[in-house]
């Protein structure tokens, strides 16, 4: 056969396993919108009796208020204390009392709730969501109750954890101008004094139908599913504040900024921190398949040279931070025993400079290309991966349908496009580099 003809019909080979591989995968699902504003989609998966019920409002630290860091965080705490109708203390106990289990997280730009149960409690998980936006109880005990659960939050995560103020330092550095300059803890003094009046206020602006997902994913019947959804959900009114969108850029650096932090740490620490563009941009999948070569598993680049080969790192963690308005490439290394920050940095710094000069081979790339569809695949292997998928796409992209692009979007990236990401956003001249140092070395100064 003509060697040409070959290499034809290969790639062929190749685009319809791809294109084979993302029909299988994709995630059908419904979607409708409440009078009040409140998206609503629904995933049907029949295989297990188990329903995922999630709910993605559009709040995170970047949204408060300067002077009251910390709110976002503080109603993830708050909004388990109970409703009008719900006893204080006793959310939880419902949905476990169910069979079910519930969590929530807060981050920069979003606060997410959501409990798996089994899918004949479907109606009760929907009716609590509701009580949670429409009747939360928010009242002096509540408050007081989770300034001290936030109080010992960041006693043993951040002030006692060795590392544990890395973001926080890192952001305070890479982010001068956007509100993601402070953590998503906040603080506890803003917390301290705001009023029951601000919680209130903070409460009817963000956490309302219309500026809300609901995602439903599991053994559900839809139309079923729909109808209690609008028996719950229809007559919540719409929120009455101004929510927060911040419009502020933050400007390129075109210095490096170098900073020492001691810490309660026995080993040295390296951060590198470079700025990423907003979580939208074209860039972003290069940006995820880079850092996964970079420390994704013991044969990674860093992991293999750094760690495993000259020995100068325990470990060293690559993952970008892809944040609504543009987070961070975060680079973190921590030193061996006898080994200097100034070490490790410039063993990272070295692997870093042969991909940008070099990229990567062939048989790399290939590797890399099945980490990555391996890894989609096992995030949308549950219904709870798949309800919020679905949140997150529709949340940060506007379309719902977003999800079934992921493995297009991976598929196209190129060699190329990793060297030049590299290239591109690996620049020294606008990164922040922190050296963690134990507090022992701070007195030798």
């Amino acid at each position: 056969m003509n060697k040409t003809l070959s290499i034809i019909a290969f790639v062929g080979l190749l685009a319809c396993s791809a294109a084979i591989s993302n029909a299988q995968n994709r995630i059908e699902f419904k979607e409708f919108k409440l009078d009040n504003g409140l998206t609503v989609l629904m995933h049907r998966d029949n295989t297990t009796p188990i329903v995922a019920v999630s709910v993605m409002y559009h709040v995170g630290s970047k949204n408060e208020n300067p002077e009251r860091t910390g709110f976002a965080h503080f109603f993830e705490h708050l909004l388990f204390e109970g409703t009008e109708n719900i006893g204080r203390g006793e959310y939880m106990k419902k949905i476990e009392s169910i069979g079910g289990t519930l969590n929530a997280y807060t981050s920069n730009d979003i606060t997410y709730y959501h409990e798996v149960v089994p899918a004949n409690y479907l109606e009760t998980a929907l009716y609590m969501e509701s009580e949670r936006m429409l009747h939360a109880k928010i009242d002096t005990v509540g408050v007081e109750t989770q300034r001290s659960v936030v109080k010992e939050e960041m006693r043993q995560r951040y002030d006692n954890q060795p590392y544990g103020t890395v973001l926080r330092e890192t952001f305070k550095r890479t982010h001068q101008v956007h509100p993601y300059n402070w953590p998503v803890i906040g603080s506890l003094e803003h917390l301290n004094a705001a009023s029951l009046d601000e919680f209130m206020q903070f409460y009817r602006t963000y956490y309302v139908p219309n500026n809300a997902v609901l995602s439903i994913a599991g053994d559900i019947d839809y139309a079923q599913t729909e109808a209690w959804v609008r028996k719950y959900f229809a007559e919540i009114p719409v929120g009455i504040g101004t929510i927060n969108r911040p419009t502020v850029k933050e400007p390129k650096r075109n210095a490096e900024i170098r900073d020492v932090v001691y810490d309660n740490i026995q080993l040295p620490a390296v951060i590198q921190a470079y700025n990423l563009p907003p979580k939208k941009h074209e860039d972003s999948p290069a940006l995820s398949m880079l850092s996964t070569y970079l420390t994704g598993g013991k044969s990674s680049l860093l992991t293999k040279e750094v760690v495993d080969r000259q020995q100068k790192a325990v470990a060293v963690v690559a993952f970008p931070l892809d944040l609504e308005d543009g987070g961070v490439f975060l680079l973190y290394g921590i030193a061996n025993m006898g080994i200097a920050a100034d070490t490790v940095e410039h063993a990272i710094d070295e692997q870093l400079e042969k991909v940008i000069a070099n990229g990567i081979s062939e048989s790399d790339f290939q590797k890399l290309q099945a980490q990555v569809e391996n890894a989609v695949v096992s995030r949308h292997a549950s219904v709870a991966g798949i309800a919020e998928s679905l949140a997150e796409a529709k949340t940060f992209f506007g379309d719902a349908d977003e999800v079934n692009s992921e493995l297009d979007k991976y598929s196209r990236v190129t060699r190329a496009d990793i060297q030049r990401v590299a290239k591109e956003y690996f620049d020294k001249s606008g990164r922040v580099v922190l050296h963690y140092l134990p507090k022992s070395a701070q007195a030798q100064q």
